[in-house]
């Protein structure tokens, strides 16, 4: 690769903070140049042209800091890649084509910087990557321990299911409504099934939900996997009454971030099952219970870790700037 070669591109939004900022110091500490890319400001903010003839193709972006071309981007940072934000006075009609449309040029600009020789982090084309069924599947296979699972839209099942558990169930989306965990957006948490709730389980003919078998904890972890290290935080939600099913509902009071350690065979095995989903980088969640098993319930592929750096000290983003800035590939 041309020692030119030296942009790195973190792709976010512009609600995002610390965590884009970190990696940008440490990038800058190691004579790249960061850019920061907010993928809601597109189309109206940002301006993306991909061309392709039988000379060759480019790719060039075009910020307020200037024009920047492919061939002169090294790595590439998908923190967080969200719907592009058309104008609002467009008919809702219009508005939807829009971002489809914006949404396909994107990705077809990703697309030509990939072709053009760029790294990712996290690599493009991953979305299975964070389907929870596939990842506990494979955690089993390496010998994880994860919970009795049930994903279903069939009520008689919740219910049988929930006899299995001895009443001990939770039920959680696989997927999120919203890109963080920050207030003022709609979010479910995992939350305590109980008898009451089984009469009411007609939104199961709209949605199907992931029900798990209710785990006792020790504590929780959050482990965040970067190449072969992982970076582990804990946190003990059993004295708030909100926050003992999904620690996110806890105060700030009742609840602060310690660091935490796996087991080297689970820390071994974790890094296996996030090379083999294709993930560079990955944000795991395990149980402790109180006899020390560790229940490994899933990997976010773009989950939170600023915390654990901004709490703990825990160096993730120089981890992720050397990830970033070793990456590259011919095209």
């Amino acid at each position: 690769m041309s020692p030119a070669r030296d942009i790195v591109l973190l792709l976010t939004h512009s609600a995002d903070f610390y965590t884009v900022d970190r990696v940008a110091e440490e990038l800058s500490r190691r004579g790249l140049r960061p850019v920061r890319v907010d993928t809601d400001g597109f189309p109206a903010e940002l301006e993306l042209t991909s061309s392709l003839g039988p000379g060759g193709g480019e790719v060039v972006l075009r910020t307020a800091a200037g024009e920047l071309r492919g061939e002169d981007v090294r790595s590439v940072w998908l923190r967080r890649l969200v719907s592009p934000r058309p104008d609002e006075s467009l008919e809702p009609g219009w508005r939807e084509s829009c971002v489809r449309e914006s949404r396909a040029a994107l990705e077809g600009f990703l697309d030509g910087l990939w072709a053009a020789g760029c790294a990712f982090i996290n690599p493009l084309g991953g979305e299975q990557a964070g389907n929870k069924l596939r990842q506990l599947r494979l955690a089993m296979a390496l010998g994880l321990e994860v919970p009795p699972t049930l994903v279903t839209n069939d009520a008689e099942r919740v219910r049988a299911f929930f006899a299995r558990a001895g009443g001990h169930l939770v039920a959680k989306m696989q997927t999120p409504l919203t890109q963080s965990m920050a207030g003022g957006q709609p979010f479910v948490y995992t939350s305590a099934i109980g008898p009451e709730d089984l009469d009411k389980l007609e939104g199961l003919c709209h949605s199907p939900m992931m029900f798990q078998e209710r785990i006792d904890k020790a504590n929780e972890l959050r482990v965040a996997v970067v190449g072969g290290r992982c970076f582990v935080g804990a946190i003990d939600a059993s004295r708030s009454v909100e926050g003992q099913v999904d620690w996110r509902r806890s105060r700030p009071d009742e609840v602060r971030w310690q660091k935490g350690e796996l087991p080297s065979e689970v820390a071994e095995r974790l890094v296996r099952l996030v090379a083999e989903l294709g993930l560079v980088y990955g944000a795991a969640d395990f149980i402790v219970t109180p006899d020390g098993r560790h229940v490994f319930l899933e990997v976010n592929p773009g989950g939170e870790w600023g915390m654990l750096e901004k709490e703990l000290g825990l160096p993730i983003a120089a981890a992720l700037a050397d990830a970033l800035a070793s990456a590259g590939r011919s095209p």
